[in-house]
């Protein structure tokens, strides 16, 4: 339904501007949406995402248009694709009249993961995220981001004591640019396969002693993890550019630890 006015409202955001000052960025953050992502595995997995949306804005203009940016999503809800949002960003340019353009999606990705030794399934949540953009000239820059938690389990401690070794979760932060799509679901089993064990939602009394043992045989420091992911990381070729940050939320101190590897590889 179109309301009809006797006279047309005044657009005060198309209006000009005095200043001669360009925004680098402009529009929308914290949208709370339904998407479906593809999934390695087992098809759509619907879910839902944090969205910001932004473009820049000529120094010309006063402002620009809010409303476009849910009206773009909307048109591109059921066709979302993470690995590519071209269509999308070439869409927000258009309809805003913009030189840049730039989403930001955050969401939940749940995995379905067997208990090691009982087999029994158990859904592990991770945080995952896109950001994208596309220039001027039409060129398209994607950042992929997921947080995994493992346990790492301390070499000093195990070393130095007479029984046992002091362990804790480790929140292991994996960001990377690629020339070619990697599966969420291969970056998590990438980085679960550093830690001292992976974390699972379900575990009975023999999957509980094989973690236990798995965390005591595979000591690691918060080290130990960056460096063997960015290992792992350079080794693949579709990687262009990573960042890797590994947090133990220490058990036996009052602090947390912390490293962080970056490398563009060209």
């Amino acid at each position: 339904m179109v309301l009809e006015t006797e006279h047309p409202l005044a657009d005060l955001q198309n209006s000009a501007d005095p200043r001669g000052i360009d925004i680098t960025k402009v529009g929308i953050r914290k949208l709370r949406y339904p998407i479906a992502l593809a999934t390695r595995d087992n098809g759509p997995q619907e879910t839902v995402a944090s969205v910001n949306m932004y473009v820049s804005l000529d120094r010309n203009f006063k402002g620009t248009h809010m409303s476009r940016f849910v009206e773009v999503l909307n048109e591109h809800r059921r066709a979302l694709d993470i690995h590519d949002l071209r269509r999308l960003l070439t869409h927000v340019k258009d309809s805003l009249n913009a030189a840049d353009a730039y989403i930001e999606l955050s969401f939940p990705f749940f995995v379905d993961r067997a208990a090691p030794a009982t087999g029994q399934q158990g859904l592990v949540v991770y945080d995952c995220r896109v950001c994208a953009d596309m220039d001027m000239v039409g060129r398209v820059h994607t950042r992929f981001g997921v947080t995994v938690p493992v346990t790492t389990l301390c070499p000093c401690s195990k070393e130095i004591s007479a029984r046992g070794a002091h362990n804790q979760r480790s929140m292991v932060s994996v960001q990377w640019r690629c020339r070619e799509s990697i599966w969420l679901e291969d970056m998590i089993e990438l980085v679960e396969g550093q830690g001292s064990a992976p974390i699972f939602s379900l575990l009975k009394r023999p999957d509980e002693k094989w973690v236990t043992e798995r965390a005591y045989d595979n000591p690691k420091f918060v080290e130990d993890v960056v460096r063997d992911i960015t290992a792992a990381l350079r080794a693949d070729q579709r990687i262009t550019w990573f960042r890797v940050e590994s947090e133990n939320e220490e058990s036996i101190h009052t602090h947390n630890a912390y490293a962080l590897i970056e490398e563009d590889k060209g």
